[in-house]
């Protein structure tokens, strides 16, 4: 991987104040590396140059880690394994379930936990409503699945009675918000500022209400 996206990787980091080894950083742009090479046969995600998917993958996905609640964690629509792959190279002592429908991105995903030797991912293939886990989900990550009160509705049996949604969203989600299902509150907004990124993002942290 070029030196200038290892430092463009590093840059991101520092300006979001997160510690990361650099092995887990080489890991990372490994990550990158077979993205953009499957990228090119399967269409995993529209954005096609490895600079741009450090800014809009990475970098975009790491802004969540201090966010992150509890042991075990569910990436629903993980798609291209964002940002559940980025979240478990960083959170070793975490483990991350990765969970889509389709099939070629279920293929990259189950490849990509392979070649990075990620002992700490599970890959699923299943629609979210039909998934039936073992143990519930201490947190629930989205970030382009679908709207708020879609996935609460779909996904609230994968949650631990104590456990919360993480969705990652561009600008605040004001007509989302006003349709949130009865019994869930936003326990807090996260303004995300993703270096290299002119974009908003926001963070919103759901739970069920006490």
């Amino acid at each position: 991987m070029p030196e200038n996206l290892a430092q463009k990787l590093a840059d991101g980091l520092a300006a979001l104040h997160l510690d990361i080894p650099p092995d887990v950083q080489a890991a990372l742009l490994d990550y990158v590396a077979l993205l953009a090479k499957w990228n090119r046969a399967y269409n995993l995600t529209a954005v096609r140059q490895p600079a741009q998917m450090v800014v809009r993958h990475l970098l975009d996905s790491l802004a969540v880690r201090p966010y992150l609640v509890g042991e075990r964690l569910l990436d629903v629509g993980s798609g291209a394994g964002l940002p559940g792959i980025p979240l478990a190279l960083a959170e070793p002592g975490r483990h991350f379930t990765l969970l889509d429908s389709n099939g070629k991105k279920v293929r990259f995903l189950t490849q990509a936990v392979a070649e990075l030797r990620l002992e700490n991912v599970d890959v699923v293939q299943c629609r979210v409503a039909d998934f039936r886990p073992e143990e519930p989900f201490d947190c629930i990550v989205s970030r382009a699945f679908s709207g708020m009160a879609e996935l609460i509705g779909q996904a609230a049996h994968l949650l631990a009675p104590d456990g919360c949604f993480l969705f990652m969203k561009g600008v605040y989600p004001q007509a989302e918000v006003a349709v949130l299902p009865a019994g869930w509150t936003i326990e807090a907004v996260h303004r995300l500022e993703i270096p290299g990124l002119d974009a908003e993002r926001h963070l919103l942290v759901v739970r069920a209400a006490s």
